[in-house]
């Protein structure tokens, strides 16, 4: 399944800007031949927004959700994107998939996170493994700090995770994480795992790009700069059999030894 990872901040602070710019990408996605789009943390309304977070969180089944089905229906490409959700009294930093015929398929609140920018504006999730069948894989959503996390992804491969869709908002100085780490969570799990990010200084905080899409052997299939791009790469189901037989970690597993692990 081709795959686009938009690398943009967006427009900070302007849902109405950032529809557009997601609707833009959709297309060119789709004239590439992708069936995915996948856009980082937060890219709905911005990341380092503030107390406009609670201004602008939507429910799961909004109006911004309502405006995305219909480009993903008018471009024919299903879109995984970032969000502030609001659900009652609470904000959580969620993820949605929606089909390219327009239906919700998944969304994600995310269970790490990180700092205190993050625990002051945003409830955690308590799902670490949310998924949905798309293009014949089945594709798992997890958001930025919840990667780093091995007992996250490693749930992710036993429930069956082909593709794993990491929106994210990566920092300046943990670079390492898109550079080094992603690329090992897909091959010590035998997934592909798609990590896309913000661009830019917004208020304290410095994105570094570097999105990538790393297999199940742990090699890059693209990897994004520093700026705002649009990449490619394949997660081909064939492929990930294949490693799959030939590195039987998860059938390797001894779990009557991890106990002390929890």
């Amino acid at each position: 399944m081709r795959t686009a990872l938009l690398q943009s901040s967006g427009r900070p602070g302007s849902t109405v800007e950032n529809l557009k710019v997601l609707d833009a990408a959709a297309g060119r996605a789709a004239a590439a031949g992708a069936a995915l789009l996948a856009a980082p943390e937060m890219f709905l309304t911005g990341y380092a927004i503030g107390d406009d977070i609670g201004r602008l969180a939507e429910p799961a089944d909004g109006d911004s959700a309502d405006a995305i089905a219909e480009t993903a229906t008018r471009h024919g490409i299903a879109i995984a994107y970032g969000y502030p959700e609001r659900d009652g009294g609470c904000v959580h930093n969620s993820a949605q998939l929606i089909s390219a015929d327009g239906i919700r398929l998944a969304n994600y609140r995310k269970t790490h996170l990180f700092g205190c920018f993050e625990r002051d504006h945003f409830t955690p999730g308590d799902q670490p493994v949310v998924q949905a069948e798309l293009n014949g894989l089945t594709v798992g959503l997890m958001i930025c700090y919840d990667v780093e996390f091995p007992e996250n992804v490693r749930a992710h491969a036993l429930a069956g995770t082909d593709l794993l869709v990491v929106p994210t908002a990566q920092m300046h100085p943990f670079q390492f994480v898109a550079e080094s780490l992603v690329p090992v969570r897909a091959w010590e799990n035998q997934m592909y795992v798609a990590y896309v990010n913000r661009v830019g200084r917004e208020e304290e905080f410095e994105f570094v790009g570097l999105s990538v899409l790393a297999g199940p052997d742990g090699v890059a299939r693209t990897r994004a700069g520093r700026g705002e791009e649009l990449v490619f790469a394949d997660a081909d189901p064939a492929f990930l059999a294949a490693s799959r037989e030939a590195n039987p970690y998860l059938e390797d597993r001894r779990p009557g030894l991890y106990g002390s692990l929890i």
